[in-house]
């Protein structure tokens, strides 16, 4: 018999097997760049070993693509015909179920699996991060809750629990739990780039802007051999000078940092989910502030055309839409659109997601893109409190927000403007005065002021 370094029992036939099994899943706690080869190792260490077959699957799902998912079906049939504990065969029941398109399903195997096995890393990762992708910041902080009196710094990983103590905390508003548990994640392993995202956040919405740059910047230097997340801790430090009205620094952090073709990562996944957001993102604000962006849209929205049809991640779709607006693509944007309804005929509750919610926020950044912002409203409005489902943290949920904002000023609708700017004022602890993409609003609009009519 055979365990992982937290004490599993393990369906394999070495230890050797079982040390590439720790060292892939240390690959995926610490967002190594280089899994691939991890996974490789691990494949050749045993070939029948189902648990590296089912991490595989789980692999090849986060990164959210429709043209994945055959691999992902492979890994999983792979999985299934190799020897497991109860433990192990529930892992591929949950890739079953994301696979499929239910990643509530998935959550709801990863919780019953941490009930009895609250060392379970892979699991309670999973959950994590799924849980955020669904919108479910309560029930991060409940995963955190349940399993953390299981661990202590005796066991391999505590790192990663103090790291997702901070990100729940702070989606759920606990600023000062999240920051002081970030900051002992960061102690523990100053490399952890998990627990310096969490803490990025913290002092985005608390509005230290320049704590916020100097805590990326005395980081960075940690970050050797990690994959994309370093880009997105580069877009937090591009929106805290963002704030501070260094526009230039924000395009320097674009071309070179967190959106840079040339980049080795970013040539090996030149549309990840999370660039892309980043990217469009930050043009989107960018362009709201009268920034030069030159021809930044172009390669964003050539990636765009690519992925038509492809709607794994709800968040991301508005996002691609954003560049083919911006670059007037129309028949490429309605493209989109048709692909988008397509897909929510279906019954998995990911196309529900996309008809009820993704499709809908996706219509209006269209229409705010071609100047009929009267209709981005009509289209944005019933779904404003519902966005969250989508997932995103509340950083990147904002940029939305701004959209609604943007054509609610453009189209002199003082109510819309006024209903938008107290969503904000309530959510974000920094009033909206204090915030570039809010400043003009709230000088011409008072958010509980005036008349509602």
């Amino acid at each position: 018999m055979f365990k992982d370094c937290r004490g599993l029992v393990l369906t394999t036939v070495s230890a050797h097997a079982a040390a590439a099994f720790d060292h892939a899943i240390d690959g995926y706690l610490g967002y190594r760049a280089d899994m691939a080869a991890r996974m490789e190792t691990l494949l050749a260490a045993d070939p029948d070993f189902g648990m590296a077959h089912c991490l595989k699957g789980y692999l090849f799902l986060m990164g959210f693509r429709a043209d994945l998912l055959g691999a992902a079906r492979a890994a999983l049939a792979e999985a299934r015909r190799c020897p497991g504990t109860v433990r192990e065969k529930a892992h591929t029941e949950a890739l079953a179920h994301w696979i499929e398109g239910d990643p509530e399903g998935a959550i709801a195997v990863w919780d019953k699996i941490l009930a009895n096995h609250p060392h379970d890393i892979l699991a309670f990762r999973l959950a994590h991060f799924i849980n955020f992708w669904c919108g479910r910041p309560e029930a991060m902080l409940a995963s955190v809750v349940s399993v953390e009196k299981h661990w202590s710094d005796a066991l391999p990983g505590f790192g990663s629990i103090l790291a997702c103590r901070c990100f729940a905390h702070e989606e759920a508003g606990y600023y000062l739990e999240a920051e002081h548990a970030g900051r002992a994640a960061i102690r523990h392993d100053p490399s952890d780039l998990w627990a310096a995202h969490g803490v990025a956040h913290v002092l985005e919405m608390t509005g230290r802007r320049l704590e916020g740059i100097a805590w990326v910047e005395d980081l960075q230097s940690r970050w050797d051999g990690s994959n994309n997340l370093k880009h997105h801790l580069w877009w937090h430090q591009a929106l805290y000078h963002l704030e501070l009205g260094d526009l230039t620094k924000v395009l320097s952090l674009y071309d070179t940092g967190f959106r840079d073709p040339g980049a080795k990562l970013t040539e090996m996944a030149p549309d990840l989910y999370i660039d892309v957001q980043n990217a469009a993102s930050m043009l989107y604000r960018l362009g709201r502030l009268g920034a030069p962006l030159g021809d930044r849209w172009i390669e964003l929205a050539d990636k765009a055309e690519a992925r038509i049809g492809d709607c794994e991640s709800a968040f991301t779709l508005p996002h691609w839409m954003m560049a083919l607006a911006a670059t007037g693509r129309d028949r490429a944007a309605n493209a989109m659109l048709d692909g988008m309804r397509h897909f929510a005929n279906g019954s998995q509750p990911i196309a529900l997601l996309v008809r009820e919610i993704a499709l809908p926020v996706t219509e209006a950044v269209l229409a705010n893109g071609q100047g009929r912002h009267a209709d981005a409203l009509t289209l944005m409005r019933p779904v404003l409190g519902e966005m969250y489902r989508m997932g995103g943290s509340h950083a990147q949920q904002d940029v939305l927000e701004q959209v609604f904002l943007d054509s609610a000023l453009k189209a002199g609708s003082e109510r819309d403007a006024r209903l938008v700017m107290q969503r904000v004022a309530g959510r974000h602890p920094v009033p909206p005065m204090r915030r570039r993409g809010y400043a003009m609003a709230a000088s011409l609009v008072s958010p509980g002021g005036g008349s509602d009519q």
